[in-house]
């Protein structure tokens, strides 16, 4: 299998900052950008919670595109698929604050949660306290059940992001975003499937062999390698497989509702995303689990992966509602009211 190893870029090295300026200007009724940092266009009210994202760049529109109303604060983007320093995340942290408190969202990648733990350390020195860092992950194919906290962060985080977006935007309380965040986390999980890899937009390596074109699920966001399925698997086998593994990892059984994302890593179509779509649904009808809210998109991709992530989160009438709320961010929004 052939990858793009040459992208429309002018110096590499200014690949991130470049992208940074474009987006922002192409969006500057929500978003702007700060020292680098992409923020709202029109901040909270004063006494309401900021909510603070830093992360790796190369996986669009995570989490520039998470900005906004009804979403989050401030995201930091660091080098491509490397974490900010702690510098970056404190200079967000100041940035988001609006006299209710800071919540950190961290996906559990070691960089980041070590950067973000400085962060928090030099706040502390320069007196602002009132910053809880929550941990995040969900990839049930990087730990097994036994060791949950040791999971990555994946696609799944999007329904995180959605719900506590949600909860600070109505004005709850720096311990109730970081509750909600820990309830979205612990209810959620997700599975990534692919084929071949991509090319790194700096060095131009491939991530993975490029002569490899079965089909593996459990890769990671970083290309992280996954289970080889060889090459004539069929969509609905896939779903299938992938969606029993993720329901017996959260415990799900009849009467159970759940909402159902398929995340496209980069590069997969509209005809295939809908299909294996269909085929999920299916599976989680089969067990008859109800899927109460679905969503189709590039939420969280890995440059231009052929490749997909389903991401099932297990909901209650809190969840939904938070879900339901309206939200306006550059790669993500909804009008609100379910």
């Amino acid at each position: 299998m052939s990858i793009r190893t040459r992208l429309f870029l002018n110096n590499p090295a200014d690949a991130v900052s470049e992208m940074l300026e474009g987006y922002a200007a192409a969006h500057p009724d929500i978003i702007r950008l700060s020292g680098g940092m992409v923020v709202r266009a029109t901040p909270k009210p004063q006494g309401h919670v900021g909510l603070v994202i830093g992360n790796g760049s190369g996986h669009e529109p995570a989490m520039i595109g998470w900005i906004g109303e009804g979403l989050l604060d401030v995201n930091v983007a660091g080098p491509i698929f490397s974490s900010p320093g702690p510098g970056g995340i404190l200079q967000g942290i100041k940035a988001a604050d609006r006299g209710g408190g800071v919540l950190l969202m961290v996906s559990s990648h070691a960089g980041d949660i070590m950067n973000a733990t400085l962060a928090i350390d030099e706040a502390e020195d320069e007196g602002i306290e009132d910053v809880e860092m929550v941990v995040l992950y969900d990839d049930v194919a990087s730990a097994p059940k036994g060791r949950i906290t040791e999971r990555r962060g994946g696609a799944g985080l999007f329904f995180v992001w959605k719900t506590v977006g949600a909860m600070a935007e109505r004005g709850g309380s720096l311990q109730d975003c970081a509750r909600i965040a820990r309830k979205t986390r612990d209810r959620t999980r997700s599975l990534s499937t692919a084929m071949g890899t991509v090319a790194h937009p700096v060095s131009g390596q491939p991530l993975g062999d490029p002569e490899d074109t079965s089909v593996a699920v459990g890769m990671g966001v970083h290309g992280e390698a996954g289970a080889r399925l060889g090459e004539e698997v069929q969509a609905d086998e896939i779903s299938e497989l992938m969606l029993a593994r993720l329901v017996e990892d959260a415990d799900l059984g009849p009467g159970d509702q759940v909402g159902l994302l398929l995340n496209n890593a980069g590069s997969l179509t509209v005809m295939e995303l809908s299909i294996l779509h269909r085929g999920a649904r299916a599976a989680l009808e089969r067990r008859g689990i109800e899927v109460a809210r679905s969503w189709i998109g590039p939420y969280a991709t890995t440059i231009d992966m052929a490749g997909f992530a389903f991401a099932i989160c297990h909901l209650d009438d809190e969840l939904t509602d938070l879900y339901d709320a309206a939200a306006r961010g550059a790669g993500f929004t909804m009008p609100g009211g379910g």
